[in-house]
């Protein structure tokens, strides 16, 4: 069992602060294992409720505090699992906390997009919030050694590190699994919960977005290709970005006149998902894309160190009109950091207008030789 890095933030937000706390992330991350984890370790008597169970979703979108009150009689916490499926549940969230001081409320979901917008207002100032990624190099470094996680390190480009494929042995059984979880599970808060009926849009938007990781993606393009207009695809993107399948970066720049800044990229939020959607397990010399699988790794087990040590920073792209540019740029705590990503062994020095503009800024080659304090 693969100790989670939030697992003891969330325990001390249980104990010690009168918050709810909410989990949400991706599904089949592990967000139900890792609140059951984190109930273990309190000595309090728990009640734990499947929101796809119909009897407690009439108890728990009532807005009636007798029912409620019934219904957690007794318990000292209370774990609301997928509480993105109970009707108007931030508002009967907010009655139990505000009624009820001494139970503590732990709720997972997996749409943010849905279960934010019925938490969000109501618990304003009452909530927590955690987002659970897939399984991160934070945390496998607990039980591997350096030398171990650069022996994985192409299995982790082309599967991913959800937890039910690292359990997984052969690459046969992990490709298995990642085609039903994207078949199963990919679109499920998407079609469910945004009013789309079909998801062959979103599958051709996807495939054309895990062709383009590392690069700039035009609104248009994507338009006519999937023959949507713009706005369609905006709010696609968004839906795919707020249910955890992808994510964005956007363009650094101080100076408008000569810095690309209202283009984005795209990046996969776990690469075995990308693979998957491409239906491309090939091994890393069979494939001409190592370089944006090794930009997209190195983005996402960034985002997962930031987030896992609460460490607060901005990300961004850099690129000129020029054609000068670095892979990742990152803001916080005073500092602008500018990284160049290499998979191979090539040396890179920083564009000569990034150390013109910005002379503060550091600059950093990634490499495999170098990687892991980046993402550790």
């Amino acid at each position: 069992m693969i100790s989670r890095a939030f697992q003891q933030p969330i325990l001390d937000c249980l104990r010690n602060e009168r918050k709810i706390a909410i989990l949400y992330g991706p599904r089949q991350v592990g967000k139900t294992t890792l609140a059951r984890q984190v109930l273990s370790q309190l000595p309090l008597k728990s009640l734990e409720i499947n929101a796809d169970e119909s009897k407690y979703i009439e108890v728990l979108s009532s807005r009636d505090l007798t029912k409620m009150r019934r219904l957690v009689d007794d318990f000292e916490v209370l774990f609301v699992d997928e509480a993105q499926r109970i009707p108007d549940i931030g508002i009967n969230l907010k009655i139990l906390h505000d009624s009820l001081p001494d139970l503590k409320i732990i709720a997972t979901g997996s749409s943010s997009f849905d279960l934010a917008n019925r938490v969000k207002e109501p618990l304003t100032g009452r909530t927590r919030t955690f987002v659970l990624h897939p399984i991160g190099l934070t945390e496998l470094r607990q039980q591997m050694t350096p030398f171990e996680m650069d022996d994985q390190l192409e299995n982790w480009l082309i599967f991913g590190t959800y937890p039910e494929v690292l359990s997984r042995g052969s690459s046969q059984a992990k490709s298995i699994y990642l085609k039903e979880l994207t078949s199963a599970y990919l679109y499920k808060d998407i079609l469910e919960l945004s009013g789309i009926r079909h998801s062959v849009k979103l599958n051709s938007l996807l495939r054309l977005l895990a062709f383009q990781v590392g690069s700039l993606v035009s609104l248009k393009e994507l338009g006519n290709s999937l023959q949507l207009n713009q706005e369609t695809v905006l709010r696609y993107l968004d839906l795919l970005e707020k249910s955890f399948v992808i994510f964005r970066l956007s363009g650094f720049s101080r100076n408008l006149r000569k810095e690309i800044s209202k283009m984005e990229k795209f990046y996969f939020v776990d690469l075995g998902v990308r693979n998957a959607i491409l239906d491309n397990f090939n091994d890393l010399s069979q494939r001409n894309d190592a370089g944006q699988l090794w930009e997209n790794f190195l983005l996402t087990e960034r985002r997962k160190k930031l987030a896992y040590q609460f460490k607060f920073a901005s990300g961004y792209f850099w690129r000129t009109y020029n054609g000068a540019e670095l892979d990742y740029v990152e803001e916080g705590g005073g500092k602008l950091d500018g990284y160049e990503f290499k998979f191979g062994n090539k040396k890179a020095k920083p564009p000569i207008p990034w150390t013109t503009d910005y002379p503060e800024a550091t600059f950093q080659l990634i490499n495999p030789e170098n990687y892991q304090p980046f993402v550790l």
